[in-house]
């Protein structure tokens, strides 16, 4: 590793190599164009009467990840040597596995609403980490910006967002001993380009009215993942880097050690593909190759093993330093980063990652169908460790006709998606939430409940909020009370007759249904969970 444990909040932020300004008008300091002044540059934002915000919509974090520092963690920020920069500019998502993207991609956003230092105390932060399966996705957004929703729910929440790019696919977990091994490459760099805002987040927020020490760290998705894995990182450990975490929908694939046979193979494979396997130094090689063939092996690779080992193939592996347990090693015998979380899942989501034929008698073009063969040729592909015994376990659990909390099912389709469900997203939910010394768990169950169905109450703004009203101010309301004050209930925006979100060790969750909101048990859950719990040695969870 070049910066390992090493990386520390002085080693990023003191030494600035030096960078132009973006070009911008003149602007008088106002209510209207703020300027703020950090130590490696001043940095130019606005202010939203319309949507009562001030952004800054693109700010550096670290320096360009192309040429020496593509594979490496993340490098101080170069200065601003030339005027103010303008941060009311777009900027490029780290690269992608088509055409888009570029390397020089690690910049955040910064929302909230308007904040002067000699009126106002400083407010809790925010720092939004985005979804896309650890291979795509960008942190760049448009007024009103992404969360917004949540935000405005209610008058009583003034905090502060902070929504930061970080690499996916190849680019950010490329796995292997080469990479462990070699002195200037770093194993699971997006986690670290994640870290990285966070250090940002502890030495500059105050500038933007935000506390250091009240920080929330949220995602969904793949998104949620990163929290998960910055929850549970070694590498965080005692930083005081972030007190709140919330995680929706988190998707949490295998994670297997960076010297697996799973890890070497991908790592052999991105050589093959670029023309690197007989270079004298595989790492240089790396470094130098065209940007677009590393796109392309990603693209072609992502998709590999997308109904047996890996899902999407590229996300966090443990790396024996950043990254040293599982999800369910922490879990069973550890501690997390964060005292107090808050969790939700859906009640359909898994079935947007298994196998479309399984909803039909026919055998359709990904090669399965709704047969009993075909569910066990899929299971034996996504659970290739298991024992004969394990697979009989799993089948009794997850059998063809069953049910779960708020479903009854009759079909492989639905039952293969709830076993996807709990081991990928539900599980990493609901361990989360009760390992944590105060934790709340949340079911999205409105039709049709897949992957992202949720969003729509929250992300961006939304009819829905409006002709679904009290069910918005009930799901969002709770993210944000959480966000202010560490409890979802602590600033409820519905009136008595609406329950709470019942804290996870009542044995009970929030349940956001089309008919109304409620709470329900989770029995069923944390018995599935806890098979998943007992065979974590033979699933990397």
């Amino acid at each position: 590793m070049l910066l390992p444990a090493s990386f520390l909040i002085l080693t990023f932020l003191s030494s600035f190599p030096s960078i132009s300004a973006s070009p911008t008008p003149p602007h008088p300091q106002n209510v209207s164009y703020p300027l703020v002044h950090l130590d490696y540059g001043n940095f130019r934002g606005v202010t939203s009467s319309k949507y009562n915000l001030t952004y800054y919509r693109k700010i550096p974090f670290a320096a360009s990840t192309a040429g020496r520092n593509r594979f490496r963690a993340p490098q101080p920020p170069l200065r601003i040597t030339n005027g103010t920069y303008n941060t009311n500019q777009t900027f490029d998502m780290c690269p992608q596995r088509t055409v888009n993207g570029s390397e020089d991609c690690l910049y955040l956003g910064v929302y909230s609403r308007p904040w002067t230092p000699k009126t106002h105390s400083l407010r809790p932060v925010l720092l939004t980490f985005y979804g896309g399966g650890f291979i795509r996705g960008s942190a760049s957004f448009n007024i009103p910006p992404s969360g917004y929703p949540v935000l405005g729910v209610d008058e009583q929440n003034d905090y502060v967002v902070v929504y930061s790019n970080y690499r996916t696919n190849v680019f950010g977990f490329l796995p292997g001993s080469a990479i462990a091994k070699h002195h200037d490459v770093d194993l699971n760099p997006g986690l670290l380009d994640q870290q990285a805002a966070l250090l940002w987040i502890q030495q500059y927020i105050h500038h933007f009215g935000g506390d250091s020490r009240n920080v929330t760290i949220w995602g969904q998705s793949a998104g949620g993942g990163s929290v998960v894995a910055q929850a549970i990182a070694t590498g965080n450990r005692g930083k005081g880097l972030f007190t709140k975490a919330m995680v929706s929908s988190p998707f949490w694939p295998k994670t297997y050690r960076y010297d697996s046979p799973w890890a070497e193979a991908l790592y052999r494979e991105t050589l093959r593909d670029v023309g690197c396997q007989d270079a004298r130094d595989e790492i240089v090689c790396l470094k130098d190759v065209d940007v677009q063939r590393l796109r392309d092996s990603a693209l072609k690779l992502s998709t590999s093993q997308q109904y047996t080992t890996a899902t999407f193939t590229y996300g966090p592996v443990i790396d024996n330093t950043f990254l040293t347990e599982t999800l369910s090693e922490v879990v069973s015998r550890g501690g997390l980063n964060a005292p107090t979380v808050m969790a939700s899942y859906n009640l359909h989501e898994g079935e947007n990652f298994i196998p479309p034929g399984f909803a039909n008698t026919s055998t359709g073009d990904d090669g399965f169908n709704s047969s009993a063969p075909s569910f066990d040729t899929w299971l034996r592909g996504f659970l290739p460790d298991f024992t004969e015994r394990d697979l009989d376990d799993v089948r009794t659990m997850y059998p063809a006709t069953g049910e779960a909390e708020e479903i009854h099912w009759n079909g492989t389709y639905v039952g293969a998606g709830i076993l996807y469900r709990d081991l990928v997203l539900a599980c990493p939910a609901y361990w989360l939430s009760k390992k944590a010394e105060r934790g709340w768990l949340i079911e999205y169950t409105i039709s049709p409940a897949k992957h992202a169905s949720d969003v729509q109450f929250w992300n961006t703004i939304s009819p829905i909020q409006i002709s679904d009203s009290l069910t918005y101010q009930g799901y969002a309301g709770a993210m944000a009370s959480f966000i202010q004050t560490g409890d979802p209930n602590a600033h409820k925006v519905t009136n008595r007759s609406i329950p709470g979100v019942p804290d996870v060790e009542t044995g009970k969750q929030f349940l956001v249904t089309a008919s109304g909101l409620k709470q329900g048990g989770i029995e069923m859950l944390e018995e599935r969970c806890a098979f998943w719990a007992s065979v974590a040695g033979r699933v990397p969870v």
